[in-house]
């Protein structure tokens, strides 16, 4: 029989004790009761050879999580035999969410998102957004979203469904105020922007318009494009952004910011959109970065509406914000940013709880701008989130994945933060230490080789090993995107760039050693290679005339053009695929 501690499951729970040998797998009676000790969600697991399996819960989430251990301990039994044991768990965190961005081109197939909620359930993850710009097929606004291949309402019901079947609420995500640039970008919206004609982000460097001026008029338009999408919905929430205004106070609102200050403005505005939508009985979350950084004004924050506070950067071993040269500051700051921003997540709740407002919390991934992740940042980023979570009593944390600058890397890359932030926002001190790529061998990628995670878990070091120093982001991806602002310190060390070329070929010879069981570990092999191949390409960048020729770089690019566009067309619909392929090689369009 294998023995307990051997068994791989995801997540660990906290209190298990093992108890000798089980009953017989085959023909076990499983009896079920719903208990009023038990924690919502929890449940209590015992297997003895005497009684078989009982399962005490006290709603269908702790019945299904208890089913779904109860089937990875049958999946892992030899013998015939389940071990006895007894299991008590229950969650850290109340709500467990994702939020994928499908704004920045890439809107995934019905098949890629069945495969995220798989993975979601798997993690115990409870809630699901998908942030959306212009990717909804709006009635009148078809000039917007007529290349985007968008969700319509016929895709939410079938995600909605879906969700259900899984525990999992569906929560519209639409942004309201920021990030509205898709939508600015077209004439016929372009007078709705703080800044028409675009704003100056530094001396000599003018950036489009992305933030729609703090007017009544725009309130009555962003609550119409709302009224239009939640009725899609079945939940009675709604993610309404709110976050990087940006141009705000440098444009339409200068006079007032100046008057009132740029707090108070943001706030009134804000509350031109959720009033009504309270007034309807809707609850809403926001993003936290304008109240964190004006908490005068965060007290009036109405009822009903949670601030998410958002941090994607490992804390710092000393606990004090990172090092910032002193002439990149007054551009971060004028972004509404500043070093305490990367600097982990005590710094960024802490305006929050001193207000004493109910707020989630929202790390990140760390798979945006890395093209193959940055896996360790991202389990450092997920277990401060968890860990600032338990001391301030948050009630939400919400795994994000972003698709900065083109949402080059692939959906493979995310997979394991997901399932690694969805353990530890069950249950940190049980999962802190989580073998992620022996739960990735068995649990996501059924590779008993271990190939996959090993290649993955090399190339999501890399980003770390150039010499240089980098925020949010990864020098790779900087070095294969130079028009991009990326926040990247230093000079790449010529020695240490081909040490990451050399670890990023050894990943390759790995994944083309793989011989994938079906479909979707096809896809991933596939997808992975590609990314792989991006991110060397990056590090050829970064050493100069000491790689490759020339006519070798655009050789190895045009195969990467190819590669990506199959793998693209394997896991996202068409929309969006010629603003990322022009990002990665604008000749790739010519």
């Amino acid at each position: 029989m294998t023995a307990l501690e051997d068994m791989v499951l995801v997540p660990r729970p906290r209190h298990i004790e093992a108890m000798g040998a089980g009953p017989r797998a085959e023909g076990v009676p499983v009896g079920t009761a719903a208990g009023p000790d038990v924690a919502q969600e929890g449940f209590r697991l015992t297997i003895t050879e005497a009684d078989g399996v009982r399962i005490d819960h006290s709603d269908p989430a702790g019945l299904r999580y208890a089913q779904q251990l109860l089937d990875q301990i049958r999946s892992q039994a030899s013998d015939d035999r389940l071990p006895a044991l007894r299991v008590e768990d229950e969650p850290d965190i109340a709500v467990r969410g994702f939020m994928l961005d499908i704004s920045r081109d890439r809107v995934p197939t019905k098949p890629t998102v069945e495969r995220l909620v798989e993975l979601m359930s798997l993690a115990r993850l409870n809630q699901l957004q998908l942030s959306m710009e212009h990717t909804y097929a709006y009635l009148a606004h078809r000039e917007v979203w007529s290349d985007a291949s968008p969700m319509t309402p016929a895709h939410i019901g079938w995600l909605d469904e879906l969700c259900a079947r899984h525990g999992i609420e569906l929560v519209p995500h639409q942004t309201t105020f920021g990030h509205m640039g898709r939508w600015l970008a077209h004439d016929s919206y372009r007078e709705r922007a703080e800044c028409p004609d675009g704003w100056e982000l530094m001396p000599g460097v003018t950036v489009p318009p992305t933030v729609l001026a703090a007017t009544p008029d725009n309130a009555a338009f962003v609550n119409d494009l709302l009224a239009e999408l939640l009725p899609a919905f079945g939940s009675r929430q709604v993610h309404i952004g709110g976050d990087e205004p940006f141009e705000l106070g440098f444009g339409a609102s200068a006079s007032a910011v100046a008057e009132k200050g740029l707090g108070r403005v943001y706030l009134d505005h804000l509350r031109r959109i959720v009033d009504p939508l309270l007034a309807d009985g809707y609850a809403m979350q926001i993003w936290a970065d304008v109240l964190r950084r004006h908490p005068e004004v965060a007290g009036d924050l109405p009822d009903g509406v949670t601030p998410i506070a958002w941090c994607y950067e490992a804390p710092p071993p000393d606990g004090r914000p990172v090092e910032i040269p002193d002439d990149l500051l007054p551009v971060l700051d004028r972004l509404g940013a500043g070093p305490d921003t990367f600097s982990g997540f005590a710094h960024n709740v802490a305006p929050l709880a001193d207000a004493g407002i109910p707020f989630w919390v929202a790390p990140g991934t760390s798979s945006w701008n890395s093209l193959v992740g940055r896996i360790d940042n991202a389990r450092a980023n997920l277990i401060d989130a968890a860990e600032q979570a338990r001391t301030n009593d948050a009630s939400g944390y919400l795994i994000t994945d972003w698709g900065d600058n083109g949402h080059h890397q692939p959906p493979s890359v995310s997979f394991g933060p997901l399932v690694y932030g969805g353990a530890v926002a069950w249950g940190l001190d049980a999962n802190r230490d989580l073998d992620l790529a022996a739960v990735l061998d068995r649990h996501v990628f059924a590779d008993p080789t271990g190939r996959v995670s090993t290649a993955l878990d090399s190339l999501g070091h890399q980003w770390a090993c150039t010499g240089q120093r980098a925020i949010n982001s990864s020098p790779l991806a900087a070095a294969l995107f130079p028009d991009q602002l990326h926040l990247v310190l230093g000079q790449a060390d010529p020695d240490s760039v081909r040490a990451v070329v050399e670890e990023i070929d050894a990943a390759l010879t790995l994944l083309a050693g793989v011989e994938p069981a079906d479909r979707e570990g096809q896809m991933t092999v596939a997808e992975l290679t590609v990314a792989a191949r991006m991110a060397r390409h990056g590090a050829w960048r970064l050493v100069g005339d000491e790689g490759p020729t020339q006519a070798e770089r655009a050789n190895d690019m045009a195969e990467i053009v190819e590669g990506y566009s199959i793998c693209w067309l394997d896991r996202a619909r068409p929309g969006g695929l010629s603003d990322s392929l022009a990002r990665l090689d604008p000749a790739a369009l010519s």
